[in-house]
């Protein structure tokens, strides 16, 4: 009897793998151990569940992040077809009802007839190993104590960590309009975001507020160690006085109906669900107290009698060392049974997480085709088991190189970026190089999608 695949872990990753191996008619076993037991950010049992910002980014592929949802468009994505569904007002960006997207994917898995889900936590993968051909680790940046240890011994080597953190969340309707006004920058696009004005004495009161508060203390024993992209508000105050006013206070291409004239900053608000209910702050993750975020941020012009639904957070994401450990399936060459995928795996974000997923199934579902019981039996005549992975002048292929080439004492998660794919040639104009890398990205997935499931057909 063909055994199942097993996933560990319902989120971005994990969903996006159960269904690519689903749909190619592979039996799966899915556990999560959501709701019975929460993460420090999670607050449901609901399959990818969004805990930090509702922005899937860019949907251009003239963008990096778009390129890669370009890709994964290409590849009958689970996450995008939900994100699509539970869209939200964001200007080019993807931006998502939380409840409705986690609900889409919810019902599409678990009404799946090869979809078996088991609700509770994996704290071991040998006995899953024994009624499984393989399995695929998708526990994600919050992987519980018992699964990091038992993982930490099968590869040999410590987890690396760092501090993520969540932006707060604001009931709309205690935003003041009279204040906060609705603008696209430089009046171009829709006017999707609020925003809040500041002068330059509240933009500097504001700063000393930041640096002043009371933060949420790190343990004895853990290493502060923050992800450059997803920096506290209050960390990158501690950079320079103008910091903010020149990253995620950046006032360019606004007038305040109420001066007339430019704002020395302004504070962002994001729609973060479809009726317009709740909206995020932009770029305000961060790890001051809970006593502290209502004190300090209720002196923003505009939210004097704001209400969070969602307070800000900290929590640490867990990831292996990949370079060294992982082959080209993201598969142990140790344990070759035993898959990573997503930022347990050592990408950052959420589409990069889903992709990874994507791309674990695939080549899972490929595996499992030809070692239904999980027993390796490579070709007799040296061929290679499975085509290689996208080539690197594709989103997809660029992360996979990173993931598993770079030098494992610099290894740390990453985004999608421009700078990840192989270099356009020497004389490109830079007018023409995002074209030409979407381009040339496009072509490159094409192919290796179409050799794929050539070989999945075959």
């Amino acid at each position: 009897m063909n055994k199942p695949v097993a996933i560990v872990g319902a989120g971005l990753a994990g969903s996006e793998a159960v269904w690519q191996l689903a749909s190619r008619n592979v039996p799966v076993s899915l556990f999560e151990m959501r709701p019975h037991k929460l993460t420090e950010a999670h607050t449901s049992g609901g399959f990818a569940e969004l805990v930090c910002s509702n922005s899937f980014k860019s949907t251009s592929d003239q963008n990096a992040h778009g390129l890669l949802k370009a890709e994964m468009d290409l590849q009958n994505s689970l996450v995008l077809e939900a994100a699509r569904m539970a869209r939200v007002p964001a200007g080019q960006a993807l931006a998502v009802d939380r409840q409705l997207f986690s609900a889409h994917i919810t019902h599409k898995l678990k009404s799946h007839p090869l979809v078996t889900f088991f609700e509770g936590e994996v704290s071991g993968l040998e006995e899953l190993l024994q009624h499984h051909s393989r399995v695929i680790v998708a526990s994600g940046p919050l992987t519980s104590p018992a699964l990091t240890g038992a993982v930490q011994k099968l590869v040999g080597s410590e987890f690396l960590y760092f501090y993520d953190a969540i932006a707060p969340v604001i009931a709309a309707d205690s935003i003041n309009r009279e204040i906060v006004f609705q603008a696209a920058r430089y009046g171009k696009g829709d006017a999707d975001y609020l925003n809040c004005p500041m002068n330059e004495k509240e933009y500097r009161a504001f700063v000393q507020l930041l640096l002043d508060a009371e933060k949420v203390a790190f343990h004895h024993f853990e290493t502060e160690r923050l992800f450059e992209g997803c920096l506290p508000i209050e960390a990158m105050a501690q950079r320079g006085p103008l910091t903010l006013a020149y990253g995620p206070m950046k006032p360019v291409g606004f007038t305040d109906p109420r001066t007339k004239k430019r704002p020395f900053a302004v504070v962002q608000l994001r729609q973060e669900n479809l009726d317009g209910s709740l909206y995020s702050m932009v770029g305000f993750q961060t790890k001051m107290t809970w006593p502290e975020q209502q004190r300090v941020f209720r002196t923003i012009p505009g939210l004097e009698q704001a209400e969070f639904a969602r307070l800000g957070s900290m929590h640490r994401n867990t990831f292996i060392n990949s370079p060294g450990l992982l082959d080209e399936n993201l598969a142990l060459k140790s344990r070759p049974r035993i898959h990573f995928a997503g930022q347990v795996a050592g990408v950052e974000g959420y589409m990069e997480s889903a992709a990874m997923g994507l791309y674990a199934g695939r080549r899972a579902a490929l595996l499992w085709r030809d070692q239904p019981t999980g027993e390796t039996n490579p070709p007799s005549d040296g061929t290679p088991l499975l085509p290689p992975p996208p080539p690197a002048c594709t989103m997809t292929g660029a992360l996979l190189a990173y993931i598993l080439h770079t030098p494992p004492d610099r290894f740390q998660p990453i985004n999608s970026s421009f700078g990840l794919l192989e270099p356009l040639p020497e004389g490109t104009k830079k007018n023409d190089k995002k074209p030409l890398y979407a381009r040339r990205a496009l072509e490159g997935i094409t192919q290796w999608n179409q050799t794929m499931t050539a070989r999945m057909e075959s």
